[in-house]
């Protein structure tokens, strides 16, 4: 009983867990939310629009991952950081959980960054107005099952024509003076 009563639930089969600050930046005009786009150079998803963010590390909480991630990007300094709480986290098909940590920086603070070249392209903001009131263009797309040749179909007692139940994803698209919020950042 010990061994269950110490278990954190988490994903089944969840590889990783990774954690994102969106940070809210307050501006005379009201809030704006700051985005990145990745170096070029990076090897995985070059260009893309995202927030600061990365890979959780051994006993790390979302909100220090976030920080911790927001410092090294950013150079922001998690005591210029105000965490205002988690957004909903993703269970991602790919086999991971995102965490969303919501929180206020100040205008100060996003005039003063200091990009990691190696991680960072750029940065932009977007104003949460915009973002709350402007419908995303919306793409769907199939995920359609694909067994191996290989798969046990005898050994399960299932026909080899099973109908395998497909899936779809949803991907919002907020276009940005150039820029294109998507994905997993885009929801």
């Amino acid at each position: 009983n010990n061994g269950i009563s110490a278990h954190v639930p988490g994903l089944l089969d969840g590889k990783r867990s990774y954690a994102v600050l969106v940070p809210l930046v307050e501006r005379a005009d009201g809030l704006h939310v700051l985005y990145e786009v990745r170096a070029k150079s990076l090897r995985r998803q070059p260009g893309e629009v995202c927030f600061p963010g990365g890979r959780i590390e051994g006993a790390e909480t979302p909100e220090q991952c976030a920080l911790r991630e927001t410092q090294e990007e950013l150079g922001i300094p998690s005591s210029g950081v105000q965490i205002l709480g988690r957004l909903d986290f993703v269970a991602h098909r790919a086999n991971f959980i995102m965490y969303p940590v919501l929180a206020v920086i100040s205008g100060e603070s996003a005039d003063r960054l200091e990009l990691n070249e190696a991680e960072v392209g750029e940065t932009f903001e977007v104003p949460l107005s915009h973002l709350l009131t402007t419908e995303p263009l919306e793409y769907d797309y199939d995920l359609i099952p694909s067994p191996a040749r290989n798969f046990p179909y005898e050994l399960l007692n299932i026909p080899r024509d099973y109908q395998w139940q497909p899936g779809s994803e949803n991907v919002p698209v907020y276009p940005w003076r150039g820029h294109a919020i998507w994905g997993l950042t885009g929801r």
